[in-house]
């Protein structure tokens, strides 16, 4: 069915866009544009613009000041997070069809929708518990989950004749550094929902040291304000530094294991397998890169957006690769061979 093909395309690149934009709402400090939601002080459409509309919001929310270009930037987020939702929708009823049904299970579509439908919620919860670390890095989240269902139904739908061979050690090296990326894109929201990508401001080393003063406790506690530890107390530098310093060894557990299988995917000789490895260690290797410039440049807004979307393409990419690897014959002799439950399942609706 091409028109789901063309809209499942299409709401990937869309995912894509508003994991970018929601970003660039965070980093620019923009999160609380907008004091209520879904509307902006109580507009659905635009913001409060002429002067009878901004004396109003200013009566409406005295603690909370319009500041007209901050609250456009958050509703052109849930501008573009809506579309998307309505564009999963459409994917969803379209999965149900009696047509689609009778050739794929609509199972992901539907899993899929009820994501989007808790990220929206997650947005909602991100204004009126006014940013709360939990809530935001769940959002995040998120964003990634709907990115990678999405990507995943698309790469589940090529054609797999024809494909190369693929030893389970590869496939055992594949499944953990996805596992890997994930863990660290959580890690990397939690830095960012705790704006702690400042805490350490050197490298390699952090605040001079190769192993600075660090609490772990107040770091890692889900059950608090932002800045705030969970007795209501200002959340020390020693915190943040903890939260720092774990995103660190994060990316070099992920530097080690994807650049691994970036390598071993080059090394296999078969010329798809060399163009999938040599774009993951291309990404990587952006991403690397990204995240030095987030630390030597004190976190300039389009870098720091741009190493949000580096990890967005690393997860897309990797899950890709997993997909096809598990879809792909054995090596002769190897006594393994995939179920075929992967491709079943991942088409997600009607073939075209």
């Amino acid at each position: 069915m091409r028109l789901f093909h063309r809209l499942l395309l299409l709401a990937t690149l869309l995912a894509f866009a508003v994991i970018a934009l929601g970003a660039y709402v965070r980093l620019s400090d923009a999160g609380l544009g907008c004091p209520d939601w879904p509307g902006c002080y109580g507009h659905w459409l635009g913001v409060p613009e002429a002067p009878a509309e901004q004396l109003a919001a200013a009566q409406a929310y005295p603690e909370r000041p319009l500041e007209t270009g901050k609250a456009w930037k958050e509703m052109l987020h849930r501008y573009l997070a809506g579309s998307l939702g309505l564009l999963v929708l459409t994917l969803c009823v379209l999965a149900w069809r009696r047509e689609c049904r009778q050739q794929q299970s609509p199972a992901l579509p539907t899993v899929l929708l009820l994501i989007v439908c808790l990220q929206a919620a997650l947005g909602m919860w991100t204004v009126t518990y006014l940013l709360k670390p939990v809530i935001v890095t769940l959002h995040l989240l998120g964003g990634m989950a709907t990115l990678s269902l999405l990507a995943g139904m698309l790469f589940a739908r090529r054609e797999t004749s024809g494909a190369a061979p693929a030893s389970p050690a590869l496939r055992l090296l594949a499944g953990g550094a996805l596992l890997l990326i994930v863990l660290q894109i959580a890690l990397g929201g939690w830095v960012s929902s705790n704006y702690a990508a400042l805490a350490c401001a050197d490298f390699p080393t952090c605040q001079g040291q190769w192993r600075p003063e660090m609490e772990f406790d107040h770091a890692f506690s889900l059950h608090r304000e932002l800045g705030q530890t969970a007795d209501g107390q200002l959340l020390p530098l020693a915190s943040l530094t903890a939260i720092h310093w774990s995103h660190r060894l994060g990316a070099l557990a992920v530097t080690l294991i994807v650049g691994a299988l970036a390598i071993s995917l080059i090394r296999t000789g078969h010329r798809r397998w060399q163009r999938w490895g040599g774009l993951l260690l291309g990404l990587l290797v952006l991403q690397i890169g990204l995240g030095l410039g987030n630390v030597l440049l004190s976190l300039p807004l389009p870098v720091a957006v741009l190493h949000t979307l580096g990890a967005a393409a690393l997860l897309t990419a990797t899950l890709a690769i997993n997909i096809m690897l598990q879809r792909s014959p054995s090596p002769a002799g190897s006594g393994w061979s995939p179920s075929g439950k992967t491709r079943s399942l991942g088409a997600g609706a009607c073939s075209e």
